[in-house]
């Protein structure tokens, strides 16, 4: 059973930066799809690396699957974040030393499942999502549009219980766009949290409701 993710007064500071949240707080539950938007330097990617478990809010909590993530080891995040989350980043983010087909089974190793276990199953997402490469190539070698449905993939593979996606369309023409939206809404469908930090008023207009950061 995938439960609602909390935040509870959070503030952020960078080092030697102005606050970016200060007491913020929301409810995301399970089979909803929401738009975070919001001017350029709101706040909108530090939100998904809070809720991602990848970068320590100042002080407040994060509740993943009714455990307050922040008040455990690194080590203990880390899990949570192996087990429970998919991300699609901003830039893809893909480990331009390994291959396309490795870059998409990489969460289901750090799952402890075997690559020729899931390797039929990383295929099958790339071939939905038209990643019309030789999946034995680089990351460096495919463009930017492609990339970003490799990204997808990956984040995709383990049907994460919360699926955070840091404008995923950007690098997108409207139809894969709309490929893209597709999976997200799905996966939403099937009882997932979905959060997209987007400026997209088409992506906006997808979503269950809007956050305004």
């Amino acid at each position: 059973m995938i439960l609602s993710l909390l935040v509870d007064s959070l503030t952020f500071r960078y080092p030697g930066g102005s606050k970016i949240f200060s007491g913020w707080g929301g409810r995301f539950v399970p089979g909803e799809m929401v738009a975070l938007t919001g001017p350029s330097g709101c706040g909108k990617s530090t939100l998904l690396y809070i809720l991602g478990l990848m970068v320590k809010p100042t002080t407040g909590r994060v509740l993943v699957d009714g455990v307050d993530a922040y008040a455990h080891t690194d080590a203990h995040r880390a899990r949570l974040r192996a087990s429970l989350f998919g991300f699609v980043f901003q830039d893809s983010a893909l480990d331009t030393s390994r291959s396309v087909v490795d870059n998409v089974v990489e969460p289901a190793l750090y799952r402890g499942q075997r690559r020729r276990d899931v390797v039929d199953d990383a295929v099958a997402l790339l071939n939905r999502f038209e990643v019309r490469v030789d999946f034995s190539r680089r990351p460096g070698q495919v463009s930017g549009g492609q990339a970003q449905r490799i990204a997808l993939c990956r984040a995709l593979l383990c049907n994460p219980a919360y699926v955070l996606a840091d404008e995923p369309t950007g690098n997108l023409d409207r139809d894969s766009a709309r490929l893209v939206l597709a999976a997200l809404r799905a996966r939403a469908n099937d009882g997932a949290v979905v959060l997209i930090a987007t400026h997209d008023p088409d992506v906006v207009a997808e979503c269950d409701r809007q956050v305004l950061l």
